[in-house]
């Protein structure tokens, strides 16, 4: 495990670039994207004005959670090349900065997803909030290589919080793309290690290649599509969408298993020369807007 060293002070003010850059506005946009298609796909209609709040609240939260996991891992940051020019390790921006930043943006989206939707999408966006950091950051990253196996429910949070901001309930929809993004999250996620795994191995992080190796994550990774697949259909097989999403859904989960099924058998031991890989990584991201967008097109269109 690697040990907890402190980065150099900052040497000048930071920016709200460096704030933004805090967020993780890359994953923000699709944390953004499942959220709002789930508060789009539940059948309760909601004002704009509120609807606008509560897909600012998720961002918000979601961004609180980037930043205190900057904040915590600003010594991780700067040993891996992918994240050495964050705020914190390239020294623009000083930890207590950031943890204040994370700690009030989070406060302040729970707070007002509460008093201007409901409690129970607040109280479903502190859980992600807390899981993200407490969970995921500070007890699994640096200790197991099944951190992304579990860690992989926060990313799955904002459809379930979309849904609650429209509806005030928890219903079975949500619940099985909660699943899909869930069982997503490691074939997505081992895809990028696989052709990244000297920067985690250089920092310490016990990601599946480093620990188990290729042969067995490039397995798991098609043991993890199976289900996800199953996941990706099940709204239609269970009545909850329609032929829109159904078809779209299971061509779009056909591809992808042709991906991961190609990383499972492929015997390519040289980052640079991972083409399946990158592959599989780089549409893995494509399906879920795809995915999320059926569901709202087949509400729509239906």
């Amino acid at each position: 495990m690697a040990s907890k060293a402190h980065p150099v002070a900052t040497t000048a003010a930071a920016d709200w670039r460096d704030f933004l850059a805090l967020t993780k506005p890359r994953v923000l946009t699709l944390v953004v994207f499942t959220g709002l298609c789930g508060l789009l796909a539940a059948p309760q209609s909601i004002h704009p004005v509120l609807g606008f709040t509560a897909v600012l609240c998720i961002a918000l939260g979601a961004g609180a959670a980037g930043a205190l996991n900057q904040w915590y891992e600003a010594d991780l940051d700067a040993m891996m090349a992918r994240t050495a020019n964050r705020p914190l390790p390239a020294g623009r921006m000083d930890r207590q900065s950031a943890l204040h930043f994370g700690v009030g943006l989070g406060i302040f989206s729970v707070l007002l997803m509460g008093l201007a939707l409901n409690v129970l999408a607040a109280a479903i966006l502190a859980v992600s909030i807390l899981f993200y950091v407490v969970v995921y950051t500070i007890w699994l990253k640096r200790r197991t290589p099944q951190n992304i196996v579990i860690g992989g429910a926060a990313g799955a949070f904002p459809a379930l919080i979309g849904w609650a901001a429209a509806t005030g309930r928890v219903e079975t929809l949500p619940v099985l793309l909660f699943a899909l993004v869930f069982l997503w999250t490691p074939p997505h996620f081992w895809a990028l290690a696989l052709f990244i795994n000297s920067d985690y191995a250089r920092a310490g992080v016990p990601m599946l290649p480093a620990v188990a190796g290729q042969r067995a994550t490039r397995i798991q990774i098609m043991l993890y599509t199976v289900p996800m697949v199953v996941a990706a259909v099940a709204p239609w097989a269970m009545g909850l969408t329609g032929a829109i999403y159904g078809i779209g859904a299971s061509l779009l989960s056909a591809l992808f298993l042709l991906l991961a099924a190609q990383v499972g058998f492929s015997r390519e031991a040289d980052p640079a020369r991972m083409k399946a890989e990158r592959r599989l990584f780089g549409f893995s991201i494509l399906y879920l807007f795809l995915i999320f967008g059926l569901v709202v097109a087949d509400k729509v269109l239906a």
